[in-house]
């Protein structure tokens, strides 16, 4: 099994690309050693002790090392623990555990806090351009956008993986994905981070 290495926007964060499927749906985002402990893998990683993120996407999983730690030396621990995962085929959840971890499809039709009902179509837009258009380039850094509300002309969007944190993730927000959904959506003035 090789394991492909590709940086990410993100200085302190690598992609880590398996060859085989990772989640089979959803993403999943750890933020602490704490979260960790409900996968293997993700605990794995945190048990290196100079790991500060993980992000399992549908076909890899970036790393966010810890302030301070050498990529040089951290990288050959990061890929013997994802061969040692993948090549045992062991869960990538604990099975106790499983059902409350894994990240459903989003409910497209489940309101977001503060998202008014009488605008359902111009959501229905900018959830729809946020699938087809700026997931798709934000996976390929190895994070994810999550949809969190649109209220009097402003969407609410949270980053994760790989560009949680990212120095570029601000102007990606502000002139990427900004500029696409006020293009495409008249009625959407600004973006901010949830």
């Amino acid at each position: 099994m090789f394991i492909e290495t590709e940086t990410t926007p993100n200085p302190a964060t690598l992609k880590f690309l398996p060859g085989q499927q990772v989640m089979p749906s959803g993403t999943r985002d750890f933020a602490s050693p704490e979260d960790g402990e409900a996968s293997p893998l993700a605990q794995a990683l945190f048990d290196t002790g100079e790991v500060s993120g993980v992000f399992f996407g549908a076909s890899f999983v970036s790393v966010t090392a810890a302030p301070g730690a050498n990529w040089s030396a951290l990288k050959p621990q990061v890929v013997a623990v994802l061969l040692d995962h993948f090549v045992s085929q062991t869960p990538l959840f604990h099975a106790a555990s499983a059902g409350g971890i894994m990240v459903p499809a989003e409910d497209d039709d489940a309101p977001v806090e503060g998202d008014d009902p009488a605008q359902a179509d111009i959501i229905e837009q900018i959830k729809e351009l946020l699938e087809t258009r700026v997931r798709p380039a934000v996976a390929s850094d190895g994070g994810d956008i999550r949809y969190r509300g649109f209220r009097d002309g402003v969407v609410y969007l949270q980053m994760q993986g790989a560009c949680s944190g990212c120095p570029s993730s601000t102007a990606t927000l502000k002139q990427g994905i900004e500029g696409l959904l006020k293009h495409y959506v008249p009625e959407v003035s600004e973006v901010r981070a949830a």
